[in-house]
């Protein structure tokens, strides 16, 4: 859905950022959507071992799109002549003081019809839908084979790192930021993602 997302709105002989990397699943979505662009992908993460593996999983993919790795703080990345943005369940995991400027900086490097695919874990001010949707993700991790230890360890070891915050909220903060518009194009349980637009 990435790479679809990529292919209707990059722009030709723009960069597009995965901001957030990992192990790179958003950048080759993003690459397969980059077919015949002349575009430029951009992949960062600040964690060496992450950029070393993305590598590899790149070298195994058969697209022939070009990939630029960085190895630094997304934070300090200036973004520019930008077409498509991913930031994908990276943004919780920076200090919520943060997130303005690393917003506005994204919106200041993005052309006029450029987006920001931003994913992440929410929260919902009715204790009925949190309390609901919760206990569904955590079905279908024991579904997926997580014991409850697992479960109960990833919990606790996310409770003082990542605090969620409501779809609301994210969006309020994209428009105020430089976005013209943002809306949930994905939700499953409560992960969402949003898709934002530069005027």
């Amino acid at each position: 859905m990435i790479g679809l997302i990529t292919e209707r709105y990059a722009q030709a002989e723009t960069n597009c950022y995965d901001l957030g990397c990992s192990l790179g699943a958003s950048t080759l979505a993003m690459r397969h959507g980059l077919q015949n662009t002349q575009s430029q992908l951009i992949a960062i993460d600040n964690s060496e071992a992450m950029i070393k593996r993305c590598e590899h999983y790149i070298e195994l993919d058969n697209s022939s799109t070009p990939v630029e790795l960085r190895c630094a703080d997304i934070r300090e990345v200036s973004i520019e002549n930008a077409s498509v943005v991913t930031l994908n369940f990276t943004l919780q995991f920076i200090r919520q003081e943060d997130r303005p400027a690393m917003l506005k900086n994204i919106a200041n490097g993005l052309h006029s019809g450029g987006v920001l695919i931003l994913s992440e874990k929410v929260y919902f001010d009715s204790p009925k839908e949190q309390q609901s949707l919760e206990a569904l993700h955590y079905d279908f991790k024991r579904a997926n084979g997580y014991s409850e230890l697992e479960i109960s360890q990833k919990r606790s070891a996310l409770e003082q790192v990542l605090i969620p915050e409501t779809i609301e909220e994210h969006k309020q903060r994209l428009l105020d930021c430089g976005f013209s518009q943002a809306f949930v194009w994905y939700q499953c349980f409560n992960f969402m993602s949003l898709i934002a637009f530069k005027k």
